[in-house]
């Protein structure tokens, strides 16, 4: 242990955003002890600050502490455009330069001040290896919990890159037409160390393309083998048939209405709208010449997933926060990553506060850390963000890491002097 992780880091006179939801608290100190904080409130006696070699001390006077940002969806081995070096938008048929790729973006991604993400989906088992690299010390990273490809069937999201050739290990979705295929699938991820599992259904439209018993026999499968699931599903059919198949998540559901969301809170399920894809594609879209049926299409989705999000909440339904960032070329890293909580205040009637919460709190079940990360409290693990302007003033403030102060993940400070050079492949605005 070097000299620097052995020491009290004590972070004192800042205005606490604690991720709980309670309201932000001035003058407040927090004491991080290892990767874990001991103490929140009042500095407690004992920590004497004049100790430097014990005690490393930051002054936060006129700044404002709050938990690292968790982005509940998040893509980081696919999503580049189809340029020299790319097989397709969303993966290279190079395992190595795959790899290099995704620990770039998640350097990026950390000095955004996201210092954990879910990832519904990539090629090969990448980010099983990178999670595990970033967990060893060996390259700077966020906290990962990842899928592996998409499970899919004949007609669903993922179709057009496998389609009827089989599912090569570069694309991002792998063909499992029936419960045998979808059950053996299973074994095979959770065998290479994934997180989670994640089925792929409904297209842009209202489809329906895996059975209801398909998903609840994927849905023991993984349980059994302790892993969570969480499904692409944008029809309403098939977020019913998702919640009542007992999922863990939907993700998108941008398409269902107030009776399939009221089947979503009757079985306790939690949605993710992912309203920050749909916003820029329709945006980066009419910039890019999309064609009106093309834009018409993504417009009606951008305003059912409002809808959605609005009759969720009122449902009880918890809502967590996800962008889809490295989707495609329009959701460059480091940039949208606190997107979907501007979006929240913007067009779902929550306060920033709130917003903060789905960001943090909430989010943590998306990397299935609920009751270890997302809130400022003893006992947690110290993943904090300290901030030079008011996020409860101005949501936008969160946006691509330009008013962070410092990162602290695991309890260490992230150099901010290092920062990675700009993805021209994905700065297309």
């Amino acid at each position: 242990m070097s000299d620097s992780e052995s020491k009290t880091l004590v972070i004192r006179n800042g205005t606490l955003i604690d991720g709980s939801g309670a309201a932000a608290a001035a003058n407040t100190a927090v004491v991080i002890q290892g990767n874990r904080i001991s103490s929140v409130g009042e500095l407690p006696g004992g920590v004497n600050l004049e100790d430097a070699d014990k005690v490393d001390v930051i002054d936060a006077t006129g700044q404002w502490i709050m938990p690292g940002l968790i982005d509940g969806h998040c893509h980081l081995s696919f999503g580049m455009p189809a340029v020299q070096g790319y097989a397709s938008a969303r993966g290279t048929v190079n395992p190595g330069f795959s790899a290099i790729r995704a620990a770039k973006n998640a350097q990026t991604i950390l000095r955004s001040g996201v210092t954990s993400v879910s990832i519904p989906g990539g090629t090969w088992f990448i980010e099983v290896g990178l999670r595990d690299a970033i967990n060893a010390g060996l390259i700077e990273g966020p906290r990962i919990y990842t899928a592996g490809r998409f499970i899919i069937t004949y007609g669903s999201i993922a179709d057009s890159e496998p389609s009827w050739v089989g599912a090569p290990e570069h694309t991002y979705g792998v063909l499992a037409n029936n419960v045998t295929d979808m059950i053996t699938e299973v074994r095979r991820q959770t065998k290479h160390g994934v997180d989670f599992i994640k089925l792929a259904d409904s297209t842009w439209g209202d489809t329906q393309t895996i059975a209801k018993e398909e998903i609840s026999a994927v849905v023991e499968e993984a349980h059994r083998r302790n892993a969570r699931i969480s499904i692409h599903s944008r029809g309403a059919g098939s977020t019913k048939a998702a919640a009542e198949a007992g999922v863990d998540w939907i993700m998108h559901a941008d398409l269902a209405t107030e009776a399939e969301l009221y089947a979503v809170a009757e079985a306790g399920v939690r949605i993710m709208p992912t309203m920050t894809f749909l916003f820029e594609a329709l945006e980066v879209g009419k910039e890019k010449g999309r064609s009106d049926a093309e834009l018409d299409i993504i417009k009606r989705n951008a305003d059912n997933a409002v809808t959605v999000l609005q009759t969720a909440r009122s449902l009880g339904v918890q809502v967590m926060s996800g962008t889809d960032t490295g989707n495609s070329p329009v959701m460059p890293y480091g940039v949208l990553h606190a997107h979907e909580a501007e979006v929240m205040v913007k067009f779902g009637g929550y306060t920033p506060l709130e917003a903060i919460t789905a960001s943090t709190k909430d989010n943590a079940y998306s990397v299935g850390m609920e009751g270890e990360l997302g809130v400022i409290e003893s006992g947690k693990l110290a993943d904090l963000l300290i901030l030079d302007a008011d996020p409860l003033e101005d949501i936008r403030v969160l946006q691509g890491g330009k008013h962070l102060n410092a990162i602290i993940k695991d309890g260490r400070r992230v150099d901010l002097s290092v920062q990675p050079e700009e993805d021209t492949l994905l700065a297309l605005r």
